[in-house]
């Protein structure tokens, strides 16, 4: 008797149910993503208890007939797909035809759909077929999953708690959201509206309805292109960082997606913008041929192969950068006022993945509309999309006094600035030991009494076989007995009367070998490694005229905004704020 046989399909959509199915959230993504497929211009997502007893996805698109909603929940049954050649022109969320069996197999579903004349309802436990007869007229769809993986208990065991189930839910729709303005998403749970958006077609807009104004007041227009790649979207500024990535959406081809590189090639365009545990919130767009990537690596169609991925992460990278530096960076200090038409969502999340919760905003009870907040002339302010371009080195700042011997206080028609002296100078002498670091010249200085470093066997190996990066940065080293270098000569911009530790940390960067391959990375180690060394620090006193040298120096970096490490350098108060403080205005 044959030992290999057939699984019976029931079978085999429980085992495709493992890679598609695998949390609430997954569920919730495959059904909306069905409905946007629809053309469906609102989708409305309610849940009980989190969605483990029941998640109802309903729209108002398309629909399908009688025989097409039979057909769907047939294994690899899709209408996205015709011949072989479509997978390299993918333009749908979905088209695996997997999801709709798949999520049938291991729960209960009730399904209405039509389109616009006689409608379809089918009941499905299990994946076996309960009943199949007609409904109310109507265009669009409604699918109810009651009791995900009742009958895989294995499964059930295995999902979080309500409450981080609800957390990664709502961060899913939210990204949704973000990727289709022109979509009006609600969702909600026990009958309690977390997330409203108006499909209003403004991708700011729909920032401010998802993370609320502090974030879409703090965001930047970014617009570029090249042969391959178009890419658009808004980054924010560098005061509103968070902790983690879950504010970093990548959308391409309309598709939301993780990818490593091009999350690295956003955190690189923030280069000395901000601190190596701080990510910012990105809604990136990414347009490209469909030919050009790849989505069908793996089930959840989440990840994604790029090709040319140099020239797109080189892109992001370059646009992102000049975009920052040509925005005013200086963070404000704002006065918080309570509004009365928004109510701050308050839920038990874990911190992980509910950060985002801080600035998620509701409307009034009616959820009709979400008010912007007006600028002077009535116009919904979060619309300025960037700053004037208003240099800081168009500010007159004049000190005038040094608190906790750390922070420069000065002041000039406009408000009050304070100034953390010791990430001031940093800045400062970052810039001067890169640019020293990228001169074609390098000046240099020789020692009257050489400086001798003494490694251990492997540290000496590893030197010896960079003794070429020592000399392109402008050190003269000769071999001195065992495992012992000479340093007879330095570059001059070594921190004076700290050589012999400059030397020392330089050869332990080497050694490191951290950057070492990537040359732009490793000069900008050493530089930010050199600078902080050679900067005044926090708790010492400092007089006035060298607090106003400070600043003179400050404004005419390239990047004042910021220390090497992400950390700012400069906030402000402005005078409306301080008169709001002390209730000189009561508006």
């Amino acid at each position: 008797m044959s030992k290999i046989h057939v699984m019976s399909e029931n079978l085999a959509n429980k085992i495709a149910a493992g890679e598609v199915v695998e949390r609430i959230s997954s569920v919730v993504k495959e059904l909306v993503e069905n409905s946007i497929d629809a053309n469906s211009k609102t989708i409305t997502v309610d849940l009980i208890d989190s969605g483990t007893r029941l998640i109802r996805v309903s729209d108002d698109g398309n629909g399908m007939d009688k025989d097409d909603a039979r057909l769907a929940f047939q294994r690899h049954a899709t209408s996205k797909l015709l011949r072989e050649d479509d997978l390299f022109f993918i333009n749908t969320l979905g088209f695996r035809g997997e999801a709709l069996p798949s999520i049938a197999s291991v729960s209960k579903v009730d399904l209405k759909t039509g389109q616009g004349s006689v409608g379809t309802h089918i009941v499905i436990h299990g994946g076996e077929f309960i009943t199949e007869d007609m409904t109310d007229a109507r265009k669009g769809t409604t699918i109810e999953i009651a009791d995900l993986f009742y009958n895989t208990p294995a499964r059930l065991k295995y999902l979080k708690s309500d409450a981080t189930e609800l957390a990664n839910v709502t961060s899913y729709i939210e990204k949704l959201a973000l990727s289709n303005p022109s979509i009006s998403f609600s969702l909600s749970n026990n009958d309690r509206r977390i997330v409203f958006t108006s499909g209003s077609g403004v991708l700011l807009k729909t920032i401010h309805e998802v993370y609320g104004y502090s974030v879409s007041s703090n965001m930047i227009e970014i617009k570029a292109s090249n042969d391959d790649y178009d890419i658009s979207g808004y980054i924010c500024k560098p005061a509103i960082l968070k902790s983690n990535r879950n504010h970093m959406t990548t959308i391409v081809n309309g598709r939301i997606v993780k990818n490593v590189d091009v999350n690295r090639a956003i955190n690189d365009g923030y280069f000395t913008f901000k601190p190596d545990i701080k990510y910012p919130v990105v809604v990136i767009n990414i347009d490209t041929d469909p030919t050009l990537i790849d989505v069908n690596i793996h089930p959840t169609k989440q990840d994604i192969k790029f090709s040319k991925i140099d020239e797109l992460n080189n892109l992001i990278k370059d646009t992102i950068g000049h975009a920052l530096r040509q925005s005013l960076l200086v963070p404000k200090i704002e006065v918080k006022v309570p509004e009365p038409t928004y109510n701050e969502i308050s839920m038990p999340f874990v911190e992980e993945e509910t950060e985002h919760y801080e600035n998620t905003i509701q409307t009034d009870m009616d959820f009709k509309e979400v008010i912007l907040p007006k600028d002077e002339n009535g116009e919904d302010s979060v619309r300025a999309t960037e700053e004037e371009n208003v240099l800081i080195k168009k500010l007159e700042l004049y000190p005038v006094g040094v608190v906790l011997g750390t922070y420069i206080i000065a002041q000039n028609q406009d408000g009050m600035y304070m100034i953390d002296q010791h990430a001031a100078q940093e800045r400062i002498n970052y810039e001067k030991v890169l640019n020293s670091l990228r001169e074609n010249e390098v000046h240099t200085t020789s020692l009257l009494v050489p400086i001798t470093i003494e490694l251990s066997s492997s540290e000496y190996l590893k030197i010896k076989d960079n003794l070429n990066v020592l000399e392109e940065l402008g050190f003269k080293v000769t071999e001195f007995g065992i495992n012992t270098f000479l340093v007879t000569e330095h570059p001059t911009w070594l921190i004076e009367g700290r050589e012999t530790e400059s030397v020392k940390r330089i050869f332990d960067i080497i050694i490191e070998g951290k950057y070492l391959f990537d040359r732009v990375k490793f000069q900008d180690h050493i530089a930010a490694t050199m600078a902080c060394k050679m900067s005044v620090k926090g708790n010492e006193a400092i007089t006035l005229e060298q607090a106003e040298n400070l600043l003179d120096d400050l404004v005419l970096c390239d990047n004042p905004y910021n220390c090497p490490h992400g950390r700012p350098t400069i906030i402000t108060f402005t005078r409306y704020e301080l008169e709001r403080m002390f209730k000189r205005v009561m508006n």
